[in-house]
């Protein structure tokens, strides 16, 4: 029984450390801006999916989670804090959409399996990278107006950087999901 105990509050203490540490990672990405056409790309929404595929639902979620919590406090992990303001205010602005797909785009991405060949994973990596577009575009059309050109100014703009993310991850995914399986 004390073994059973053991063994379950290390897995819960190794959870909790990737969960931040996916946090991390996602705050990391949505600092760093990388030179690309049309607009500087960060690295989140590559952070994101790679945290479904190579974490499980369960663990990015946490992570994807716990990163939308630290914002909405007022930390300064959303890609334009604090210069643009921080906390709620911040997280219910434009983005907002855009944040909450992350938890889906996560969840998406976690259903990648080993035995899905390279087509199969990139439609799923697209799907799961659709969801963020999905739920931003909306929260974007109801926070400045359905008469705005929301696909030219939230989506158009990313999607090259996008389809470069997406099939790096594709590349990598089954790499990636040999690696868990040893962790």
């Amino acid at each position: 029984m004390e073994l059973t105990k053991n063994v379950t509050q290390a897995r819960f203490i190794k959870s909790l450390v990737v969960v931040i540490l996916g946090s991390i990672a996602l705050t990391i990405s949505a600092k760093i801006k990388i030179p690309f056409y049309p607009v500087p790309m960060t690295m989140q929404t590559f952070v994101v999916l790679f945290l479904g595929v190579s974490l499980g639902h369960k663990i990015a979620l946490g992570a994807v989670g716990l990163y939308l919590i630290e914002g909405i406090v007022g930390l300064p992990v959303f890609s334009n804090s604090p210069e643009k303001g921080v906390g709620l205010v911040y997280f219910t602005g434009p983005t907002m959409g855009y944040l909450i797909g992350f938890l889906i785009a996560s969840y998406l991405a976690s259903k990648i399996k080993i035995s899905d060949n390279f087509f199969v994973v990139l439609f799923k990596l697209i799907i799961a990278t659709l969801s963020i577009y999905i739920f931003g575009l909306i929260w974007l059309g109801i926070l400045i107006g359905w008469d705005k050109p929301i696909f030219t100014l939230g989506a158009k703009p990313f999607l090259l950087a996008e389809i470069f993310k997406i099939l790096i991850l594709a590349l990598l995914s089954k790499q990636i999901i040999k690696i868990k399986k040893f962790i």
